[in-house]
Parts: structure tokens; sequence; C-alpha cells
């Protein structure tokens, strides 16, 4: 897990690669490696990570990894074959996925053991299910062999981008992919906006919009045209505070699907209880911040 030391050597090293330093300006398809393969090496390395490590840290780099993959895909999309393209986005959400049912459990621990929220007795229950949660992710995530799985999609989506004749400006590119990913984010924002306070999903499309362009304006940032600091800042805010909506949400959802492991606990329902209160103020909240977007 010590590859978090390198991921300022690996950004300025694929930034200088799409930037290049010859006369010509590089292409995207020229550039599309240089983004890909170290986010391929490092969601390897926490697949592999999550075997002997299981701290939440640990899923919760996977996840991310992963997460960032079916971004850098998106941005390439209009390079790649749309049957290829959406196969791999899948195959990433299939894995994000199967690390995410053990995080799950993580928050709505981590949530009750930080708050006030009257958790009591249902704790060893929640730490099993935990346990229980992360074998089957462990398991899921072993006899997919992730490692030639993510190996293999870099090399067909390589192969894919760099056979097409035409070449596209890297900066032209990345320009148009992220002014792309911009308005899809106001959209959702405005559908939010107007949308019941408890028409959850408008949020959460928000939150995944502005997680995405958060990424590509990371991945492309040193070719963009102008500055986006301002507008990088503003979506962490965004993703911290719709972040921890989405928290209360998914562990409510969780505590009451596996309600059965809590049959006749008073504490349970008081956990409920207190995450639909938390709900209802962190919708508040988060509507808040979609009037300033």
């Amino acid at each position: 897990m010590k590859r978090d030391g390198h991921k300022e050597n690996r950004k300025a090293d694929a930034g200088a690669a799409a930037s290049g330093s010859n006369a010509s300006e590089p292409t995207a398809q020229a550039a599309f490696a240089s983004y890909a393969a170290p986010l391929v090496s490092d969601a390897i390395a926490y697949a592999n990570a999550v075997r002997d490590d299981p701290s939440p840290e640990a899923l919760h780099k996977l996840r991310v990894s992963l997460r960032r993959l079916r971004s850098l895909w998106w941005a390439f999309a209009p390079l790649l074959e749309k049957g290829e393209n959406t196969r791999q986005r899948a195959l990433y959400k299939y894995l994000a996925t199967a690390a995410g049912k053990t995080r799950d459990w993580d928050i709505l621990i981590e949530l009750i053991r930080h708050e006030d929220s009257g958790a009591g007795s249902v704790a060893p229950t929640l730490e099993k299910a935990r346990g229980d949660a992360l074998t089957t992710s462990r398991e899921t995530l072993t006899n997919a062999d992730v490692k030639h799985l993510l190996r293999d999609a870099l090399t067909s989506a390589s192969t894919d981008i760099n056979t097409a004749h035409e070449r596209v400006p890297l900066r032209k590119f990345a320009n148009k992919r992220v002014a792309a990913s911009e308005r899809s984010l106001m959209k959702r924002a405005k559908r939010a906006r107007h949308a019941k306070r408890s028409n959850y999903a408008a949020f959460h499309d928000v939150r995944k919009a502005g997680k995405k362009l958060r990424y590509l304006l990371e991945f492309f940032e040193p070719v963009l045209s102008g500055s986006h600091k301002r507008t990088l800042k503003r979506l962490k805010q965004v993703q911290k505070r719709f972040g921890t909506l989405n928290d209360i949400v998914a562990s409510e959802v969780l505590l009451r699907d596996n309600a059965g492991l809590f049959a006749g606990s008073g504490d349970a329902a008081d956990v409920l209880q207190w995450l639909h209160k938390e709900r209802k103020r962190r919708m508040r909240s988060a509507a808040g911040l979609l009037r300033k977007l």
C-alpha cells in the first residue's frame, strides 16, 4: 500500500507525456496509455492489498481507483469502439461494487461509532456482517482475476485507440470532453434543484456527475485551456457535502435491507430513527449548496 507515495510523480509524468516536449502537439491517442497505465497499476495493487489488509482504507482506495478508471474510459469513449467501451466500464463498476459491499458496512459502523446514534447492542452484529461481506468481496475479487482483467482491458483499449487513422490534438480533445462533463453536471444540478426534497436519486446523480468532472480535470489539468482551480475547489465541496449525504442514505438502506439481523433490537430502531433525521438534515445542506452551482 505504498503506491500513494508516488502519486504526484506519476501525475507529473503523465502531464509531461501529455504536454510533450516536441514542437508537434501531442494527440489524444498517443497520450491515452500515459493516463490509463498508472490507474490500472494502482487498481491491481489495491486489489492485491485487499487480500491481506482488511482495513476500510484498503477497500476505499480500490473502489476509488476503479471509479477513476471508469471516468477515464468515459473521457476517451469517442475514440473507443462503443460496445467494448461499455463492457469495460461495466467491468470496473462490477469490481467496484464487489469492494463496495464491504465498504458500506464500514461506513455504517463509522457513523455509529462517531455519532450519538444509540448503537448499543447492534455493534457486534454489524462487525460480524462486515466480516461476512469482506469474505465475499475477497472471493469475488480473487475469482475475477483482477490483474489479468485490467491488463487485458488496457491492451484492448490501447489497440483500439491507436488503430484509428485520424488523430485528435490532445488539448482540443480534453477541452471538449471536460466541457461535455460540465454540461452533464449542470443539467443534473438543475434537475435536482427542481426535484422534490425526497428525491434522493436526483441528488445522487449530481454527486456522480461532479465526481466524474473532478477526475477529468485532475487527469487533463496540464493541457486544459485556462485555470480550473476554482472549479476544482467547488467540486470538492460538492463531493464532501453530497458524499456525507450518500453515506447516510446508503447506511439507512443497508440497515433496512438487513433488518432480519437485528430482529427484536430496540437499538436498531433507534439507529434507523437517527439516520432518518440525519438524512433530512443533510438533504437540506446539499440543497443549499446546489443553489450555488
